[in-house]
């Protein structure tokens, strides 16, 4: 077997960077011959818990075929979200928190999935069946995937589980969990630097919802009119965004993880505007909606639209 490449989704978060680092960790330790690699830039957010903890940022591709024949897939399995070359290659392994959408192998693989708040705690499970020991420098950065994805336990996608090995993580890592979590997440929610695609497409993701093409962008904020006050740039760029790449609509969801509430701002064609009305029960005006109490792409937004589109 030649060596494996480990990548989270394009537009790479937390999640999807730290959990390619600990599972590459842990296969090789078994063994393997892994490297973690992503399939773009570390956010900010990432940053912070990668320079908190020592480690490297990780090498980004943009397809994988011409160095491998052998990958796997961490915190995603949809191959739209996936590397280019996906279906040119052997998926050795995928190890995620999501639905299963969009995916299919041509060979047996080794699949594991759990309904957690993050592939990290998943992945935790599998360094204990292992029997290996989670460094500390590793249990650091799977401890920031658990604090980002579940937004330091509010989110309604965080289960006493991941709470449970959240903080047996910190333990390890020699950390307190909320003053660390509450410093890193603020690191990420800062968007004055930020240009206006890096706003609405720096987290985004597609989904196929009834034939049609939704992309889902998100933000953390500490006040959403930090991004609101920029609405007709940020538009603007994501209006460009949805004809350069054939997307029939694209929902950027900015988030306060102060209140834990959001705020909507939506492009794409009218008609489809119903869908997102009937999925959330408010009404978009202005290319705008409140979506009050919502935190989770995951949990609350992308199964309501499904239906919404779908039913």
């Amino acid at each position: 077997m030649s060596k494996i490449l480990i990548f989270g989704h394009q537009n790479p978060d937390m999640d999807a960077i730290t959990s390619a680092i600990s599972l590459s960790y842990l296969l090789n330790t078994l063994g393997y011959e892994t490297e973690p690699v992503a399939l773009g830039e570390a956010n900010d957010e990432t940053k912070y818990a990668l320079d908190h903890f020592n480690h490297e940022g990780l090498r980004v591709i943009e397809k994988a075929g011409d160095e491998t024949d052998t990958v796997a897939l961490v915190d995603h399995n949809e191959f739209q979200q996936s590397v280019s070359d996906i279906k040119d290659l052997n998926v050795f392994a995928v190890v995620d928190h999501h639905r299963v959408g969009n995916f299919e192998t041509s060979a047996p693989l080794y699949y594991i999935a759990k309904p957690l708040g993050c592939t990290q705690s998943v992945i935790y499970d599998l360094y204990q069946e292992k029997g290996v020991e989670i460094p500390q420098q590793i249990a650091g950065l799977m401890l920031s995937g658990i604090i980002s994805d579940t937004l330091l336990y509010s989110s309604p996608t965080c289960t006493e589980k991941d709470k449970e090995i959240a903080k047996k993580l910190a333990e390890i890592a020699g950390v307190d969990d909320e003053s660390y979590g509450t410093e890193m997440l603020k690191a990420g929610a800062n968007v004055d630097d930020k240009s206006a695609e890096e706003i609405a497409d720096g987290d985004a993701k597609s989904f196929s919802m009834g034939g049609k093409e939704v992309r889902i962008g998100q933000v953390n904020v500490v006040d959403a009119n930090d991004v609101i006050k920029r609405k007709d740039e940020v538009l603007k760029a994501m209006k460009e965004l949805l004809i350069n790449n054939n997307y029939d609509a694209f929902l950027l969801v900015i988030t306060n993880i102060l209140t834990n509430d959001s705020e909507g701002l939506l492009v794409g064609d009218d008609s489809l505007t119903k869908n997102f009305e009937k999925a959330f029960d408010v009404d978009v005006t202005d290319h705008q909606l409140a979506l009050k109490g919502i935190v989770s792409r995951k949990k609350q937004i992308v199964p309501p639209l499904t239906y919404s589109f779908e039913g």
